[in-house]
């Protein structure tokens, strides 16, 4: 798909920290940017308030307007979340990475789907800050929700920022996470410190 004429761009953020660049970074092309906090993956629900504070503190901080879901529910229901993770219908193994596909698909899905309702000419995501992430897949479920919704998916490869990212983050004094978000990546993040604990 080719890439977007210039104008609006709806961001989808997954953390504070990782917008910051991204924000910069397409203002500087001569963009206008709005961000939408869309991630009802995260587990627990003290860690979705956490990120979800962080992203408006990063909103504020460079003067963005940061949306949310339409309803608490939409905005965060993990149950909903790990039952269509698990459905059989999709045929996909969670605890694979394919959950990491799923997970991007239902986010810059719902991105794509906000971008359109509010006129936007272009979407993009901040998972594209991250040198964790898998980009090829970003970049794939991006273009696949464009197709679907009609509205172009801007890709940048936001990675060349990434420690001025975290060092603004530092200075700003924004919430920085440790694992990713679902209750999977948190497993696979802390289990280290599990078998320690136990001795094995």
């Amino acid at each position: 798909m080719e890439q977007p004429p210039q104008g609006s761009v709806l961001l989808h953020m997954c953390c504070g920290p990782c917008a910051l660049m991204p924000v910069r970074r397409l203002r500087d092309e001569g963009f206008t940017v709005a961000g939408l906090f869309y991630n009802p993956n995260i587990h627990p629900l003290t860690e979705y308030l956490r990120r979800r504070d962080a992203a408006h503190l990063a909103g504020q901080r460079l003067h963005l307007s940061v949306s949310e879901a339409d309803t608490p529910q939409d905005a965060w229901d993990v149950a909903r979340w790990l039952a269509t993770l698990h459905d059989p219908a999709r045929a996909g193994n969670p605890l694979g990475p394919e959950r990491c596909v799923f997970c991007c698909r239902e986010r810059l899905m719902h991105t794509a789907r906000r971008a359109r309702a509010g006129g936007f000419a272009a979407f993009t995501t901040s998972l594209l800050y991250s040198r964790r992430q898998r980009h090829e897949v970003i970049r794939q479920e991006g273009e696949r929700a464009a197709e679907a919704v009609g509205v172009p998916f801007l890709y940048r490869d936001f990675r060349a920022d990434w420690q001025a990212g975290i060092d603004l983050s530092k200075a700003w004094n924004l919430y920085r996470q440790n694992y990713c978000a679902c209750i999977y990546s948190e497993a696979d993040r802390f289990a280290g410190e599990l078998h320690a604990a136990h001795g094995s």
